[in-house]
């Protein structure tokens, strides 16, 4: 079987569990994905094999390598329609150029696509041969998820068929988010497969002082991800968790230059990266940016979150943690430092929404293991 993926971290991280289980149950496993991703698929044990483009590159398609296609400081929505042209027909179309002559020459007997990349599927259908879409967290209804359907449906006309009104094609799909969290209107429409979510990260070492602390402080992970990381708003947010009575831990990410961060009080401690899923059982609130990686590892872990929003689907995943009552939510212009440090004090003694992140953990634990969907997989190739 093969399994493909964008290029993007938060989009390929999630399939990886599935991936390898489905390797170690005894099935023949390739995992088709950009360059930038391919050793972090190789890291994982799995064959791999070169399919599609950078997110760089594909925006750059658009409006060439030097235009900035959302300027500073423009609302989110005026970036919809580019997200859509990129989501809906540009990277499908590259996929499917890519993916064709691969299927051609392997022949597997499923394909298992990430749902952001439904070039995979459409590529799949043309091949004639059965797909399994995999969700990297909850659906996010909305604007520029319409947009994007729409240019979808033209290119999928356009090589020879249509089914844009349900999910993924209609198409089973392996859903990592807990129930009780998903998108009610997914829920209704889709042919869900659950998978628990389990963090993947690569081999690395936590922080020195994770390890034998003293617990009776709180521990604070802080994170904007690996695209949408902003310096003004980490530098704003050390600044409020650094008041706190707690030690923190700040992973900087790729877009954001730890030296430019600047000297640290010294119960923060800052990191250009860390493995995640080894970090967050030791950790006692997450501060970070809404993406599904983090707030699911989050629901996994049982613990509060504070929601900083930055884009794409970080809103509806905010909105989500609020209404599961197990953490909050500062956007924009709220989220400044007094209102970061009264929020986060209120998480890390709020019984309530411990209480809740508890029960929404155990939710997590009660899906089926990577394992088990693995074992299923043969029943869906037809």
């Amino acid at each position: 079987m093969i399994f493909t993926s964008l290029v993007s971290h938060g989009h390929l991280y999630p399939l990886l569990p599935l991936a390898v289980a489905a390797r170690d149950a005894g099935h023949d496993v390739l995992f088709a994905t950009g360059d930038e991703m391919r050793p972090v698929v190789e890291k994982a044990g799995l064959a791999a094999e070169s399919a599609g483009f950078g997110m760089r590159e594909a925006f750059a398609s658009v409006f060439g390598p030097d235009v900035e296609p959302r300027p500073t400081g423009a609302p989110p929505e005026s970036f919809y329609p580019v997200i859509g042209e990129v989501f809906g027909n540009v990277l499908p179309r590259r996929f499917v150029a890519d993916l064709t002559p691969l299927f051609e020459r392997h022949r597997p007997d499923l394909v298992v696509y990430e749902t952001g990349n439904m070039g995979g599927a459409i590529a799949a259908r043309l091949a004639g041969i059965p797909a399994v879409g995999h969700g990297f967290g909850r659906v996010s209804p909305g604007e520029v998820v319409d947009i994007m359907t729409a240019r979808l449906a033209e290119y999928a006309a356009e090589v020879g068929f249509e089914g844009m009104e349900r999910p993924s094609f209609g198409d089973p799909v392996v859903d990592i988010c807990p129930e009780s969290v998903q998108s009610p209107d997914f829920l209704a429409e889709a042919n869900r497969i659950p998978l628990r979510p389990v963090g993947w990260a690569e081999p690395g070492d936590l922080p020195a002082g994770v390890l034998g602390r003293d617990k009776s402080r709180p521990l604070v992970y802080l994170t904007l991800g690996t695209a949408f990381g902003d310096e003004d708003v980490l530098k704003r947010a050390i600044r409020a968790l650094a008041r706190l009575d707690a030690d923190v831990v700040v992973a900087a990410g790729p877009t954001v230059d730890p030296a430019r961060l600047g000297d640290v009080p010294g119960n923060v401690r800052v990191e250009a990266w860390v493995p995640q899923a080894e970090l967050l059982p030791h950790v006692d609130l997450v501060v970070h940016h809404g993406g599904s990686g983090t707030t699911l590892g989050a629901f996994g872990a049982g613990l509060p979150q504070l929601v900083l929003p930055q884009g794409a689907d970080q809103f509806t995943n905010a909105e989500a943690v609020l209404a599961a009552g197990v953490g909050g939510q500062l956007i924009g212009e709220d989220a400044t430092e007094a209102a970061i440090f009264e929020k986060s004090r209120y998480l890390l003694a709020d019984e309530g929404v411990r209480a809740a992140a508890r029960k929404l953990g155990d939710e997590v634990a009660a899906m089926p293991s990577p394992a088990e969907v693995a074992q299923r997989l043969p029943d869906y190739a037809g």
